[in-house]
């Protein structure tokens, strides 16, 4: 069934009034979590180990100006946008729990198929940083005690890409993740508080640092253009209407407290790490805050090993569309130890992230991977396909300067996407002729 945005629901069709939203088939668990846990798992995705990146991959290229600005303007701008993805969970009488189910019966099969596949390329990205992360964080642990470079980053990132499948294996979907999510919070604040603390006492211990932006004119324009990337890239996920199914009902108004809280608890934690890092080493942070940092051999290994096992945690959130297609497409339901659902855990998860590992441990350049997903993926599925959707899905209740407005951040996100694709692909060329495939980078 195909619908289009002047049949809202509970406005002009009168066979969806007083209804209960349909459900659609899943092999997953649905309307099960509190707004709460939700929001830990919104929050789990803002203060990844991803954040350690981001004073390298943000602030050396804007400054502290521009720097400052965007990190405050985009939770602003991503609030409004995954808003409007909020509001259409149950448009039509339908809950629409997956990202191209929505943007399918708004506009057709087409987008269906198109939103599918922009989200699976975000995904991926996202999931082969995480074990780009993860492998960083092993070969930063693994040099605090050794200096013999027999153990480089292509092994570390091969190491956390197994300890990922063997987690993916283990939890079977989303919502059971629960404890977990509890010790991701916890890991979470190891690695930011002990990041926070090394850099603001290096800061305080060391001469004036350099803060201006690197690189020749034309570099600089096409940095800064990634970094703005890396800001879309930073506060969303591009899968919330995957989230919002797991939530309890009312569903709407329960992902709008999760959202709030995502957007205000959430980003201090980050603000705290990413902010002190830059000014505690200017622009020559490293994409991986722990590589700067001094201190005891002990807390920064602490750290690093945080980092690591919160990238495991993390990655599995944003696995969880492509685990609920594949275990809803072939029936994969009932108990997870049952020996069929088990064993095809093992070679349909494992598989797919020895896939992720390859590609993570060929080309393991994180702030690109950052720059590129935010661009080909993030921007449209976030603020573009958000803009468009609700545009026509709430067309007959729009004002002609709400119309106008949504037209407006189509285009100026659309364009925004381009260059920073362009810009994001410039990277890995320039990366990848610096450095060779498998490269063992610091």
């Amino acid at each position: 069934m195909t619908m289009t945005g002047t049949a809202d629901a509970d406005h002009f069709d009168p066979r969806y009034v007083n209804r209960d939203p349909e459900l659609p088939e899943t092999a997953h668990q649905i309307s099960s979590d509190s707004w709460l846990q939700v929001g830990f798992v919104l929050t789990t995705g803002i203060n990844s180990a991803y954040v350690l990146g981001y004073s390298g991959t943000i602030m050396v290229p804007l400054g502290w100006i521009y720097g400052v600005v965007g990190l405050i303007f985009a939770p602003l701008i991503s609030l409004y946008a995954n808003s409007l993805v909020a509001k259409l969970h149950e448009f039509g009488g339908r809950r629409h729990i997956r990202y191209r189910d929505l943007a399918g019966f708004i506009y057709g099969k087409k987008a269906y198929s198109l939103t599918w596949a922009l989200q699976y390329i975000n995904l991926f990205m996202i999931n082969t940083g995480y074990i780009i992360l993860g492998g960083s964080a092993l070969k930063a642990t693994y040099v605090l005690f050794s200096d013999d470079g027999q153990m480089k980053l292509p092994y570390c990132i091969a190491i956390a890409g197994f300890v990922c499948a063997m987690f993916a294996v283990c939890i079977p979907h989303l919502s059971a993740l629960g404890t977990w999510l509890g010790f991701s919070t916890i890991l979470s604040i190891i690695y930011i508080v002990v990041g926070f603390g090394l850099s603001l006492k290096d800061g305080m211990n060391t001469p004036a640092r350099d803060y201006s932006i690197p690189g020749s004119t034309i570099s600089k324009i096409f940095t800064t253009i990634g970094a703005t990337a890396n800001l879309v890239f930073a506060f969303n996920t591009g899968m919330l209407p995957e989230i919002q199914a797991t939530i309890r009902q009312p569903v709407v108004k329960n992902m709008m407290r999760a959202l709030y809280f995502q957007f205000s608890v959430g980003v201090l934690p980050l603000y705290l790490v990413v902010f002190t890092g830059y000014w505690a080493y200017g622009n020559s942070t490293s994409s991986y805050l722990l590589n700067n940092v001094h201190g005891p051999v002990w807390l920064k290994a602490t750290a690093n090993l945080a980092a690591f096992l919160q990238a495991v945690i993390a990655l599995h959130i944003f696995a969880s569309p492509m685990y609920e297609f594949l275990d809803t497409k072939y029936g994969i339901s009932g108990s997870p130890l049952a020996c069929k659902n088990l064993s095809f855990r093992v070679l349909v998860r494992g598989g797919y992230l020895a896939f992720n590992t390859f590609v993570s441990a060929l080309l393991p350049f994180l702030g690109d991977f950052m720059s590129l997903t935010g661009a080909i993926s993030t921007f449209p599925l976030t603020f573009i396909l958000a803009n468009h959707m609700y545009l026509v899905a709430k067309e007959n209740k729009l004002t002609s300067m709400h119309k106008l407005w949504h037209w407006l951040n189509v285009c100026f996100f659309g364009i925004l996407s381009v260059a920073a694709a362009i810009a994001a692909l410039r990277l890995i060329a320039v990366d990848s002729k610096t450095y060779s495939l498998f490269a063992d980078l610091d």
